[in-house]
């Protein structure tokens, strides 16, 4: 059985001057506007929308290929071979979009909490253009470039 997905239900919390101030920034950079949070709250909020509805549809689709793949009786091996490599494709497809699910939502609970733009791994401000480009990120780029080394 598939299992199902989760729909947690997201308030849109409008930034106010004050918590988008309270964002880290790195030196050099202005503070965060309620515009520009608002703008990163927006593009968040629109993906994991996407992602439910995506996530939904392949979860429709994955149940009847494991319903279809049944026992093999009057199957050829090509088509049992077809219908096993299209089931791991969209199983990969699914795991690969809880874990972006799971990444939203963890950066918008980072906004909630003030802590959003600080790096998890070193503490600094990841830098706000970079997080505007990549509304996801955890990691300044020098975490980032030393954990794709590893």
């Amino acid at each position: 059985m598939v299992p199902t997905t989760r729909k947690s239900v997201t308030t849109k919390k409008v930034p106010t001057a004050e918590s988008a101030a309270a964002l880290a920034v790195k030196d050099g950079e202005t503070s965060w506007s309620s515009e520009e949070l608002d703008e990163v709250l927006v593009d968040l909020h629109e993906h994991r929308d996407r992602l439910v509805k995506m996530m939904d549809v392949q979860e429709r689709e994955l149940t009847g290929l494991m319903k279809d793949a049944g026992d093999g009786a009057g199957h050829d091996q090509a088509d049992v071979g077809a219908t096993s490599f299209e089931r791991d494709h969209e199983l990969t497809l699914m795991n690969n979009e809880r874990e972006m699910l799971a990444q939203i939502d963890r950066a918008l609970a980072r906004i909630e909490a003030g802590t959003y733009g600080v790096c998890e791994s070193c503490g600094e401000p990841i830098g706000k253009m970079r997080v505007m480009a990549f509304p996801r990120a955890t990691l300044c780029l020098s975490c980032k470039q030393r954990e794709e080394r590893r």
